[in-house]
């Protein structure tokens, strides 16, 4: 008999691609890997992930990472539905895993996001790798009744860095693109305050449509620190396009459940389908509101986005940082299965990849992982490679609706994964 799933948990670590997808050189991503370039210049104490098969799917890391007879390894005892008690050695996965192939045209993040929940992109999300178009910025001087700096393609971080001094004396916000589908808006936030510049950004939101139409439009609020270098806060706040369809999430609420998002996922989907929203200052912020959310009551979906990996690390090809915050993930992984009930099914993936090793400073167009974890869940069972990411929204809406509602695209693995 299948177990019976009363609660789904997705945690989305933000770009932890693990290879390079079969036409990633169309995307200019030949031979990126995320985890594997990670691991070749710090080796990677991750017992926990480890434990729930990251190392064991097809192709990860070059198989070091593996559990295995001649690969054991020792991890908390943290099993879900009861607290950790000692530990554990272990000579295979203790629950499921897979990678998955995305269906989509595309690498961004909305894109990875809406196939995760059942939405296909079959044309890419505009990009502006040259920079807007004259007749668009002209309209946001007149919409906003600011000028701007910038309208170029470049890195966030070095971009406050080169026309910081300049936008902090002229009062100007600074506007700038990369090769995904965003519309970003820098500011001191002693210059143009957080409201002000989340206004500007709903009237270019309200502008980028049509011929112009960009996934996102992205507030980057900053501010210069007590060393007098000048470091993004938290408030970042994306205003994305509405999904064209019903996802995973508007089936949900429909249903009656919970839906219960935490980090960028509400700005992702645009507010649709979602019932409760959660503001996180970053990832081990993102973790304590999950496992926040395990203690409550509901029937339903926690959806969780891990932008750190992304934001700080991958868009800033900085490797060992990126390491350090996989570690810091993996540490935390205990908690979380602690928390989880006899009905709870977690399921720990990825949205595209971003190789810290790779040129320029843009998502890489890789496969993702998903390890499914649960105490229904059928130990070492290797998904092998799916076909979409699909496939993870396929399978939570299958089990929190035991097979009454399925998602437009994705096959579930419920049958797969649960006893």
């Amino acid at each position: 008999m299948t177990a019976e799933i009363n609660r789904a948990c997705i945690m989305v670590l933000d770009s932890l691609g693990v290879g390079a997808l079969p036409d990633a050189a169309d995307y200019g991503d030949a031979g990126t890997d995320t985890l594997g370039h990670i691991l070749d210049r710090y080796p990677l104490d991750i017992p926990n992930l480890r434990r729930l098969g990251l190392g064991n799917l097809a192709g990860a890391a070059g198989g070091r990472l593996r559990v295995d007879e001649e690969h054991p390894v020792t991890a908390p005892d943290a099993f879900p539905g009861r607290a950790a008690a000692g530990t554990v050695t272990l000579d295979a996965p203790a629950f499921a895993y897979g990678r998955f192939a995305e269906s989509s045209a595309g690498k961004d993040t909305i894109t990875g996001h809406w196939e995760i929940a059942g939405i296909r992109t079959d044309v890419p999300f505009l990009t502006f790798s040259e920079g807007f178009p004259q007749e668009l910025m002209d309209q946001f001087v007149r919409e906003t009744g600011y000028g701007y700096l910038g309208n170029v393609s470049m890195s966030g971080t070095e971009i406050i860095e080169l026309l910081g001094p300049e936008h902090e004396r002229t009062g100007k916000p600074i506007v700038y693109t990369s090769a995904d589908s965003v519309f970003q808006i820098a500011a001191n936030t002693d210059v143009i305050p957080l409201e002000e510049l989340y206004r500007i950004c709903r009237i270019s939101r309200k502008l980028l449509v049509g011929p112009y139409a960009v996934g996102r439009v992205i507030a980057r609020p900053y501010i210069i620190d007590e060393n007098g270098k000048r470091v993004r806060t938290s408030d970042r706040h994306d205003y994305a396009l509405s999904p064209p369809q019903d996802t995973l999430l508007d089936q949900l609420k429909e249903d009656g459940q919970e839906v219960y998002c935490i980090g960028k996922i509400r700005d992702i989907f645009n507010g649709s389908g979602v019932t409760t929203a959660v503001h996180t200052e970053d990832n081990d912020d993102g973790v304590t509101r999950t496992i926040e959310a395990l203690n409550k009551d509901f029937h339903g979906l926690i959806f969780t986005n891990l932008v750190d990996f992304d934001s700080k690390y991958g868009h800033r090809r900085d490797p060992e940082g990126y390491a350090n915050a996989i570690e810091a993930f993996d540490r935390r992984l205990p908690e979380i299965l602690a928390a989880m009930r006899e009905d709870d099914l977690l399921i720990l993936c990825s949205d595209h990849g971003n190789d810290p090793v790779h040129t320029g400073f843009n998502h890489t167009r890789e496969h993702i992982f998903g390890l499914f974890a649960g105490a229904g869940v059928k130990p070492d069972t290797n998904l092998g490679t799916g076909s979409s990411f699909a496939d993870i929204g396929a399978t939570v809406i299958d089990c929190l609706t035991d097979g009454r509602l399925k998602t437009a695209i994705g096959t579930s693995r419920r049958k797969e994964i649960l006893g």
